[in-house]
């Protein structure tokens, strides 16, 4: 077992390492280029057509600002809160700089994953729109690129059970019986009668229910990091000084502040800004939100891609900056924990009486709403291998999933489930730069005909 472990620590070290972070900062300021910066420059149009996409509107089976919650469902998940923490522990503040970077970068690949999903979706056996990167890797490449699109769907399966399922649940049984006496068992029943219930309604009840969940979930936390920020307000400007500082001079907030190096800060802050750490804040590099984009009525693929674009500034340049600055404002960054602990010890001393409830209950509606997106693109990545009449097999193996998670140990678990994540990134990059030159053509094509 302890050769095994060993193994797949190395291998993470390798899909995590500078290498992978080189090809995502390439494939990413590539895109970003060849767009002419649309992904930075076009986040008002973005925002613009969120607001008209709140209603129905062509072909598809959900609308386009339900597709956009539903993907951010599963993006703002516990590592808003703990893989932030976790960033700065063991990188310093400075892993903050790099992760707004690599989020900007990173919108680019958002945006490229969107536009190839929606131009290259297809209806199932029911009827329904579904895409993703195995989708269009099998249709955008061609069939004799199959095995790459098997490869894909097989390692977000795999990788699903662990980071979107018993990883979120772990940790929140964890959490729940530490501050509440709350029994593990209790959790996850808990848990798996709700995801139950709403999975069981197919993607109009998910993408239903999370376009009422994800706002009012982020907007409780920001409302009381904003508060614990501005109660702070002397500490603001030493804090964003502290981390552009410390990108370049790095400092590490954990082991008695031993030195870091550039090299640390800039690797934890890019992988936590691409979505390559456990407990991670997004999952840009991987393509699975583009799962949840292919369902959106829509029959432009490129103003999908500006909504979608979006989430990156929603969950990383938004939401994580705001669990960043509570870190540090707060004086907790230094006092040696990390993780969730980090963050709550955080909240606990800038709000006192209300902030360890407030991440008690963001953690729960985090988790949740992570359970039930990512259950959307492990479902379509069975069906994609196993068929439509795997569904309802894949559905109650997921529950039953949930309730294990509550009550095991994780640790073996979440280090071979954060490999396969990794892997996934390789087949969709792989498909992005290959069929770039379509997300190209159809991104000026749009505007020119929008231009007149």
């Amino acid at each position: 077992m302890e050769t095994i472990i060993n193994l797949l620590m190395d291998l993470n070290g390798l899909l995590k390492g500078p290498v992978m972070l080189i090809l995502l900062v390439g494939v990413g300021l590539f895109l970003t280029l060849g767009l002419y910066l649309l992904p930075i420059r076009g986040l008002g149009y973005g925002f613009r057509m969120l607001w008209q996409g709140r209603k129905p509107s062509q072909e598809g089976d959900i609308t386009p600002f339900n597709a956009l919650m539903l993907s951010l469902s599963s993006t703002i998940g516990i590592g808003s809160i703990a893989g932030v923490a976790t960033a700065i522990a063991i990188g310093g503040p400075g892993a903050v700089f790099w992760m707004w970077c690599a989020a900007l970068i990173g919108t680019a690949l958002r945006y490229a994953e969107t536009v190839l999903a929606v131009h290259f979706r297809e209806r199932n056996e029911e009827g329904h729109y579904v895409g993703g990167p195995m989708y269009y890797i099998k249709n955008g490449l061609g069939h004799s690129w199959g095995w790459l699109a098997g490869f894909f769907a097989l390692f977000a399966l795999l990788a699903g059970f662990g980071i979107g399922n018993m990883v979120p649940v772990n940790a929140l049984a964890g959490i729940l019986k530490a501050n509440l006496g709350i029994p593990f068992f209790l959790t996850g029943a808990v848990l798996a009668g709700g995801v139950f219930f709403i999975i069981r309604g197919g993607v109009q009840r998910l993408a239903g229910i999370a376009g009422i969940l994800t706002p009012l979930m982020v907007g409780l936390y920001l409302i009381g990091g904003l508060i614990l920020i501005i109660s702070n307000i002397d500490m603001l400007p030493g804090a964003i000084l502290l981390i552009i500082k410390h990108a370049f001079t790095p400092v590490a907030a954990t082991g008695g502040f031993t030195g870091t190096t550039v090299m640390l800060t800039l690797r934890w802050g890019l992988t936590q800004g691409f979505g390559m750490t456990q407990g991670s804040a997004n999952e840009t590099a991987l393509g699975t939100s583009s799962i949840a984009q292919a369902a959106a009525q829509t029959d432009e693929p490129v103003r999908q891609g500006t909504i979608a674009m979006l989430s990156n500034f929603i969950d990383t340049i938004v939401l994580c900056t705001v669990t960043a600055l509570a870190i540090i404002v707060s004086g907790e960054w230094s006092s040696g924990k990390t993780g969730f602990d980090l963050t709550a010890s955080a909240f606990a001393t800038g709000l006192p009486g209300l902030g360890s409830l407030l991440i008690t209950i963001s953690m729960a509606a985090f988790a949740f709403s992570t359970l039930l997106g990512w259950s959307l693109y492990a479902e379509r990545c069975s069906e994609y291998l196993f068929g439509s009449h795997s569904i309802d097999r894949f559905r109650i193996t997921w529950v039953v999933f949930v309730l294990a998670g509550a009550q095991i140990d994780i640790n073996l678990i979440w280090l071979i489930t954060d490999t396969f994540s990794a892997l996934m990134a390789i087949p969709n990059l792989i498909a992005l730069v290959l069929l770039s030159p379509i997300v190209f053509h159809l991104t000026h094509d749009y505007f020119d005909r929008k231009h007149g």
